[in-house]
């Protein structure tokens, strides 16, 4: 696990109602490997009728399904995250009156795969069941607790405020004293996954890279000077 540290930025005040104090910002970073993938794997089919379209719909996301569990994925994490049927219009043109031509539906499922070593087989598996039914969005990676690095960039972020902190009580002539308020911010938790190009429908295997994940942590204390 890298680990890395960025400075914050911050600056003096006394409000004339109150003692003098200091607001600081500082910010802690931590980089870690996610461990856990998320996707949008789903179905979208066409037919003259709705009971064709959805049966065909309900069809093929069974068979996805199928073959998601049999990549390795738990059955309690592939959930249905949307199922939709649509009217499709043609004409129109030239003052014409729409016609509906047929009916789309789709069925989406939400997957969570806990073991990255399968979630290339997961996708690709997905997608030769579906074949050109199917349709994959919302893939990104994610550290499924993340509560360590949290507590690490925390610490870091709260560090670098106190050491600015400290700076500007020494040229300011004054003591640091007690916190007055602390608030941050958690930036980093999910991140978009990136394909290898040249994967197509037709793999047996998606290929994608994981990368690093930075999980950050803001944060903006204001000590009192004594």
């Amino acid at each position: 696990m890298a680990i890395g540290l960025s400075a914050g930025c911050g600056n003096n005040s006394a409000s004339a109602d109150g003692p003098p104090g200091v607001n600081v910002n500082g910010v802690g970073e931590v980089e870690g490997t996610p461990d856990t993938l998320t996707a949008q794997i789903g179905v979208e089919t066409m037919a003259d009728d709705v009971t064709t379209a959805i049966d065909q719909a309900n069809t093929a996301v069974g068979t996805v399904t199928d073959a998601i569990a049999t990549a390795g994925v738990d059955r309690e994490d592939i959930q249905t995250q949307q199922v939709s049927i649509n009217p499709q219009y043609s004409g129109g043109m030239l003052g014409g009156t729409p016609e509906i031509s047929g009916y789309q539906a789709t069925n989406t499922l939400r997957v969570t795969v806990r073991d990255l070593s399968k979630a290339s087989t997961v996708l690709g598996d997905a997608t030769s069941a579906g074949g050109n039914a199917t349709r994959i969005s919302g893939v990104s990676f994610r550290i499924d607790d993340d509560s360590e690095l949290i507590s690490d960039a925390r610490a870091r972020a709260f560090a670098d405020a106190r050491d600015r902190a400290e700076q500007y009580a020494t040229l300011s002539g004054g003591d640091l004293g007690q916190v007055l308020s602390i608030t941050e911010n958690i930036t980093g938790q999910d991140q978009p996954s990136r394909f290898i190009d040249g994967s197509s429908a037709a793999d047996s295997s998606v290929p994608i890279e994981p990368g690093q994940q930075t999980v950050s942590v803001s944060v903006a204390v204001k000590w009192a000077l004594d």
